[in-house]
């Protein structure tokens, strides 16, 4: 079969096929690219690969390319940290699929988050390799978006089916939670219903500032302490 490719989705190629995986992106800045096709976007994921910082979003035709700073990177592991920390004192399963790519082509729709976790689905895809055409989306996806970016992540994400979406924006999180196919923003956790709010996130990142051990053995001291309250 052959695919046409559009002017703007041949100069995307051409740059990332002269700088191979390192597409020209300052960092923590976005480039847009409108009018690229499905097909395109597949192209363009071909051609970037898989080992590389860039990370690539698309929906119904508009491409973003981002390339994290050290701020958005440090972020999102923090996070990571305090998720994982959650479900490890609490005894819960998870598979962390860190910045998959979550790609829909029958909604024209796909994305590389910073995290994503299968936690009450968990069992659905344990010890196998997820196939979204048949398995259900991760249960949570975290997205850390400094700098300003032209797509709605949330309407993106909740027309993927994703249960739970946080958002940082390095000052303010935001908790959405899917409800009849869209979401709601709410104060604290639909996973971790008992223990996420917003303010115990926000005092674990202030504390990862100084040092990161001590912030994580304090959560977990504090989740313990918690959980022996009951």
């Amino acid at each position: 079969m052959t695919v046409a490719i559009t002017k703007t989705e041949k100069k995307v190629e051409k740059r990332a096929e002269t700088k191979g995986d390192r597409i020209p992106v300052p960092a923590e800045q976005r480039v847009f690219f409108q009018n690229i096709s499905w097909q395109g976007y597949e192209k363009i994921l071909e051609i970037v690969g898989d080992d590389r910082a860039a990370r690539l979003t698309y929906d119904r035709g508009t491409l973003e390319i981002t390339m994290p700073s050290e701020k958005h990177e440090n972020t999102t592991r923090m996070i990571e940290q305090f998720i994982r920390n959650l479900v490890f004192e609490l005894g819960m399963k998870v598979k962390t699929m860190g910045s998959t790519t979550l790609n829909y082509p029958e909604l024209e729709k796909g994305s590389e988050p910073d995290n994503c976790y299968y936690i009450q689905n968990q069992p659905l895809v344990a010890g196998k390799e997820v196939d979204l055409k048949t398995d259900p989306p991760p249960d949570l996806v975290v997205e850390v978006d400094i700098t300003y970016t032209n797509i709605d992540k949330p309407r993106l994400y909740a027309a993927m089916g994703v249960p739970e979406l946080w958002r940082y924006n390095g000052e303010v999180l935001r908790i959405y939670q899917l409800q009849d196919s869209r979401y709601v923003e709410v104060e604290n956790s639909p996973t971790f219903p008992d223990w996420v709010s917003k303010t115990k996130l926000y005092e674990f990142l202030k504390a990862a500032i100084a040092d990161e051990m001590d912030a994580e053995r304090d959560l977990r001291s504090w989740i313990q302490q918690q959980v022996r309250n009951g």
